[in-house]
């Protein structure tokens, strides 16, 4: 359905065609085809509700001057029944136009009418994409960067849901390759030691040294005692990762669903190696031409594939030389392959053989130089590097009393995502963790979080909602017929207050859009802190509870818009809308 902006922009270019057409029939110009031009929302409403930059573009179609040409065609305008009440001629010859009434009425009708259906749209066209996030190795406890990312992931995925895509989240169990190694030798060597002691057996240095690791040892060693201490080196660290791994996933798991967090697709690494799909991707890029044999290890021509994107896209080979481009490997010499390998495998997986449109991956900003390497994999395997796309997330400090905090007062440890789930309301937690583009760095302040104050956003935007619901409940109380205002009814509403709340109304499915054309859910959260204080704004300076029945019908009609708009929102972001506060 046409939304009341979207027809407010096409009455702006059907009044500036019809105008000129005029103008060009009472000879005021000369007859010519009007050329395309912008309509837009001036940053200043000194120069109007949207503005039109058609008579500076027709300049050399006319050769007039703008303002001649801007002036001809306004003075042959017929304003009529759109939702303008009066156009001006600004500047060099901007076409400004000024929104009556009929326009205000228009939004909240519509508002109205979507219920929590407003704000959606079809702008994904139903195109199936796949949003992996978080995706923590299952040999420790989650971190704070974990924590962003399911906030993050978590938010960006419902933000596409609302503008019209198929979306799956997903979660990738790296349960397979050196991290599986490393994890099971640590766990061998926390297990002999409980019963030979730490002086006869020492962890090596890169290996997990977190009280985790003694933890699951302990539980191993409860159910078989000091049976594997007899058997294999290979077959006992085998029974340890078997046995830990599955309750460090189910740990995950948990966590997750106290993040509020449903994954469609838990997704085991492990199956890429056991279904054959990691070989047929090495037999797939040997195929192309785009491996090779060196030292016992098979590489991937990284270097190659970088070089033929980077010259696609109009690099010079000087600054592809200077980018030191390497190769990768990815059947080690003993013929173990490497996570890059099994990456390239799993994107194949998504992309080729499950079908999704798009894959997008939410990674820590460490990964950086994977990027590039990742999507020219897909290049090498004939898929197009444009399907996948990969938000880089920048790191998070947690911070109380003024001060960065690494561990926990409680365990006197790192602090972890459970540690800060315990802490912090969750509401808290995943809307500031979504306060800031995923490309920023920031600061997680511990003390705001748990301020019941209008510092704290979360707890503000609530506020709102929970004020708009205490509004309503006084007035049912007080006896007041709480109704829809009709349309002539809510053209009543004309202060500034009030027509700028609508006026923000009005905008949140483009905002919807740009969020997830930007792949950037704070756009959503922000339009909830603005719109709080719009509403606060407008109660402050616009009593509700007025004697004429029409104004009061309107107001509180605008007052239903804004309560149901704002618990959409926190809906859609997993927060509480609270009725009471």
């Amino acid at each position: 359905m046409t939304s009341t902006v979207d027809r407010a922009r096409a009455q702006v270019r059907a009044l500036v065609k019809t105008g000129a057409d005029a103008a060009m029939a009472a000879g005021d110009l000369a007859q010519n085809e009007l050329c395309d031009f912008i309509v837009e929302v001036p940053a200043d409403k000194v120069n109007g509700d949207y503005s039109a930059n058609a008579a500076m573009v027709n300049a050399r179609t006319f050769r007039l001057q703008p303002r001649k040409i801007a002036e001809a065609i306004t003075a042959h305008m017929e304003l009529g029944d759109s939702y303008f009440s009066r156009v001006e001629v600004a500047g060099p010859g901007f076409i400004n136009f000024y929104l009556s009434p009929a326009f205000f009425a228009d939004v909240l009708l519509e508002v109205r009418a979507a219920g929590a259906q407003y704000g959606k749209s079809d702008f994904g066209a139903g195109k199936r994409v796949n949003v992996e996030f978080v995706s923590a190795n299952p040999t420790g406890p989650m971190h704070m960067g974990n924590a962003r990312g399911g906030a993050l992931g978590d938010c960006l995925a419902a933000v596409l849901e609302y503008a019209g895509y198929d979306v799956s989240r997903e979660f990738y169990v790296n349960d397979a390759g050196n991290q599986i190694d490393k994890f099971s030798l640590s766990l061998d060597v926390r297990y002999r030691q409980l019963f030979l002691g730490e002086d006869a057996v020492t962890l090596p240095e890169d290996s997990y040294h977190g009280a985790d690791i003694t933890e699951r040892a302990k539980e191993f060693a409860a159910v078989y005692g000091d049976s594997y201490l007899q058997k294999s080196e290979a077959e006992r660290r085998r029974a340890l990762a078997d046995f830990a791994l599955p309750k460090n996933i189910a740990n995950m798991k948990a966590a997750m669903e106290k993040y509020r967090i449903d994954y469609d697709t838990w997704f085991s690494e492990l199956t890429l190696h056991q279904n054959g799909e990691l070989k047929d991707v090495i037999d797939l890029l040997t195929a192309r031409g785009y491996t090779y044999e060196q030292d016992g290890a098979l590489w991937y021509r990284n270097k190659q594939v970088q070089t033929e994107l980077l010259l696609k896209e109009g690099k010079s080979q000087d600054e592809i030389d200077k980018l030191e481009l390497k190769d990768d490997v990815l059947i080690r010499a003993n013929g173990n392959p490497t996570y890059f390998a099994a990456d390239i495998a799993y994107h194949r997986n998504k992309l080729e053989k499950r079908g999704f449109d798009k894959a997008i991956d939410v990674w820590g900003a460490d990964h950086h130089g994977h990027v590039a390497r990742m999507k020219g994999a897909m290049y090498a395997l004939g898929i197009d590097p444009d399907r996948l796309d990969i938000l880089l997330m920048q790191f998070v400090r947690l911070v109380r009393d003024g001060e960065v905090v690494k561990m926990s007062k409680r365990t006197g440890k790192a602090i972890t995502l459970t540690d800060l789930l315990d802490e912090v309301p969750i509401d808290a937690v995943r809307f500031m963790f979504n306060l800031r583009e995923p490309g920023s760095l920031m600061d997680f302040d511990l003390d705001l979080a748990v301020q019941e104050s209008a510092r704290n956003p979360v707890y503000y935007c609530q506020y709102a909602h929970a004020r708009i619901c205490s509004i309503l409940a006084k007035l049912s109380a007080e006896g007041r017929p709480l109704r829809d205002a009709a349309r002539d009814e809510l053209m009543l509403l004309t202060l500034p207050e009030e027509t700028a709340l609508i006026r923000f109304l009005s905008t949140l499915p483009q905002v919807i859009v740009n969020a997830a054309g930007n792949y950037d859910p704070a756009k959503v959260t922000h339009y909830a802190i603005d719109l709080a204080t719009l509403f606060h704004k407008f109660y402050n300076a616009c009593r509700v509870n007025v004697e004429d029945p029409a104004l009061f019908a309107a107001r509180l009609t605008l007052c239903l818009c804004v309560r149901d708009t704002l618990k959409s929102i926190l809906t859609l972001l997993k927060v509480g809308a609270p009725e009471k506060m």
